[in-house]
């Protein structure tokens, strides 16, 4: 920046206050607003702007494994939700009811979806009749709504916006590979898209989705270093194909049930990129998803500039048109307090046209996440620009690794565990015996949570005791606090 000036009001340190910092990012930059009813949040045009380039990513990530997309209701009646005992029982807490309609009182009530297994089910108990019908591939993009005590904008909504995916296949061995295919899919999607480093690996039997035989997850550190479950993808097994009678005539002539699977990521992706690349002046945004690459901001002091460097910048914003996502900023703010204003929005590169920019015929690049300044040639900007753009992409992945690296920590013990747990931040890998009533005592006891056993095991298997009971550790598994 020019100097040090601040034009836009100031955002609390991230090292005094993480959860405020974070809601004032939120609603400071205009990503997002508390709505009228209780747990709900506005997402306002600029945090739909980032939604909507998250959401294009992903629905050409799904379409390359054929998934196609379709839409099922939002109101499931009551009886659907009890076919699957150990599902309702999983989401009865939060379901949302409508028992009246029309001033009168509905003959059964109908639940506002948690999630479409049993709608879904319902259907595809319909479509799949023959062997020849799989696998059904099926996604859609809905809200949803869970009756959430305790909520934050982006992180944790009654209602909030997602792809929920649900398909059918012939045998076990299908579903485990299309489960694990997804979670890939999501891995890429953070990591390639939104420069999140996740670590991809199985939920435990507590942790897993209600009803499903596996689910897997990635989990990624948040610039506090507590967890954040990016996506999940669920292997249901056969259990609701049994409860919606999902069956099908198979090349032997035997009726078989089909084995099911679910998967989803929503607007709590947005959350994440705010909490894993913001800093102390706000948000920081990968190009990707950026609404905004870059932001041009013209430069005058005298009357007598402002029509040579204007046309500069509109040259420059038909050139670049098309090639990157280009705003102009024209208002009739000082220079200083537009940078600050960009800043604080995470635009990855700030574009800076001045009197002595024209007469050289260059101009000024910014990188958002460095501060780092470069002068480059009208000529040189279309072939520039795309390559510096990337490489913001890649430092900011490479900083969060380097930041999750450094805060993850690796123990046999378990009075170390509970101090690093207390006086620390991020993960703690420790060896485990996979045992429930273990995980929900050191949860009871740090308020840490098993958040996921990597699929990066030793080589050769895990050596040694379990940090909590002592029995013959069956694997290595990641706890943190988390969101």
């Amino acid at each position: 920046m020019v100097n040090d000036e601040k034009f836009v009001e100031d955002i609390v340190d991230q090292d005094d206050n993480f959860s405020m910092w974070y809601n004032q990012v939120v609603r400071k930059a205009e990503l997002a607003d508390y709505a009228p009813v209780r747990g709900c949040m506005i997402i306002r045009p600029y945090g739909y702007a980032l939604w909507e380039n998250l959401q294009q990513r992903v629905d050409a990530r799904f379409k390359e494994t054929d998934v196609q997309n379709a839409y099922f209701p939002l109101l499931i009646p009551q009886s659907f939700l009890q076919k699957e005992a150990e599902h309702v029982e999983g989401f009865a807490p939060e379901v949302a009811w409508v028992t009246r309609g029309g001033g009168e009182e509905l003959e059964e009530p109908l639940a506002i979806r948690p999630t479409s297994e049993t709608i879904i089910g319902n259907s595809f108990s319909k479509w799949i009749q023959s062997y020849r019908d799989l696998p059904l591939l099926i996604n859609q993009w809905a809200n949803v709504m869970r009756w959430e005590k305790r909520t934050a904008l982006f992180l944790r909504t009654s209602e909030f916006l997602w792809q929920e995916g649900h398909t059918a296949h012939r045998t076990a061995e299908e579903a485990e590979e299309r489960t694990r295919l997804m979670l890939d899919v999501y891995r890429a999607i953070a990591e390639e898209d939104a420069a999140i480093p996740v670590i991809a690996g199985r939920k435990s039997e507590n942790e897993k989705f209600a009803g499903a035989l596996r689910t897997y997850s990635i989990e990624a550190m948040m610039g506090d270093g507590k967890a954040l479950q990016s996506a999940t993808s669920h292997n249901l097994g056969d259990n609701f194909a049994r409860g919606f009678d999902i069956q099908f005539l198979d090349a032997d002539s035997q009726r078989k049930y089909c084995h099911t699977t679910s998967w989803g990521m929503s607007t709590r992706m947005i959350g994440g990129l705010i909490m894993v690349h913001g800093d102390k002046s706000g948000l920081i945004l990968p190009p990707r998803l950026a609404p905004y690459q870059v932001v041009i901001v013209p430069i005058w002091r005298k009357e007598k500039e402002k029509d040579a460097v204007n046309e500069l910048v509109n040259r420059v914003e038909k050139m670049l048109k098309g090639k990157v996502r280009v705003k102009v900023d024209r208002s009739e703010n000082t220079p200083g307090w537009k940078y600050n204003e960009w800043e604080m929005r995470g635009v990855p590169v700030r574009m800076e046209i001045g009197p002595r920019d024209v007469q050289n015929n260059n101009v000024m690049l910014v990188r958002r996440d460095n501060r780092v300044k470069e002068s480059v040639s009208v000529e040189a900007l279309e072939q520039r620009l795309p390559e510096l753009l990337e490489e913001v992409q890649r430092a900011l992945f490479q900083r969060a690794l380097e930041f999750r690296e450094q805060n993850t920590y690796s123990t046999d013990s378990y009075d170390e565990f509970k101090q690093i747990i207390a006086e620390k931040r991020g993960f703690v890998r420790v060896k485990w015996a996979e045992d429930s009533a273990a995980e929900l005592a050191i949860k009871e006891e740090t308020k840490a949570t098993l958040r996921v056993i990597p699929f990066d095991q030793p080589e050769g298997g895990v050596q040694g005791k379990c940090i909590y009971t002592g029995k013959p550790a069956t694997c290595e598994a990641i706890f943190a606090r988390a969101y």
